[in-house]
């Protein structure tokens, strides 16, 4: 069963969803990919509570790995992508072809791109350090604004 809540960020409201009380959607306003709001199940300001605490102390600076259980629906392939995803350091970036070489399949970065663009738990699944070979800024589900100022966030160059 699905429930949901509406929590504010430094990005105007977050949407957090939950399967059976696992964490397994986060979503932002004109998100690309954001599933319907009628898919989102209840509303539950209550079930909530450690992610509120994690995402807090994530905009405050002070985590930068979070904890979570989390279900993330997805083929095979997506979900390996957002498992490499997780792996990348908070303040560092990697580029599609550094992620599809690391799952052993160089020839895959447009199929990293597209799952990449597909993750259901955004910020969490810290989708937006991921840059083209050049290092230069694309795609982000959430805005290429929004994508600029988290990775600025997690370099020190910026604060929220």
């Amino acid at each position: 069963m699905k429930q949901h809540t509406v929590i504010d960020s430094p990005y105007g409201p977050l949407t957090l969803v939950a399967d059976d009380g696992v964490l397994c959607g986060l979503y932002m306003v004109g998100q690309r990919h954001r599933p319907p709001e009628e898919n989102f199940g209840e509303r539950d300001d209550t079930l909530f509570d450690e992610t509120e605490a994690q995402l807090r102390a994530y905009f405050a600076g002070e985590l930068k790995e979070f904890t979570l259980e989390l279900r993330m629906a997805g083929t095979p392939f997506q979900r390996s992508v957002w498992d490499q995803l997780r792996r990348i350091p908070y303040g560092e970036t990697r580029s599609y072809g550094e992620l599809a070489e690391a799952l052993g399949n160089v020839g895959a970065s447009r199929a990293v791109g597209l799952a990449n663009g597909k993750n259901p738990i955004g910020i969490i699944v810290p989708c937006h350090r991921v840059v083209g070979a050049s290092g230069s800024l694309t795609g982000y589900g959430g805005g290429l604004d929004r994508k600029k100022r988290l990775l600025d966030f997690e370099s020190g160059a910026a604060l929220f």
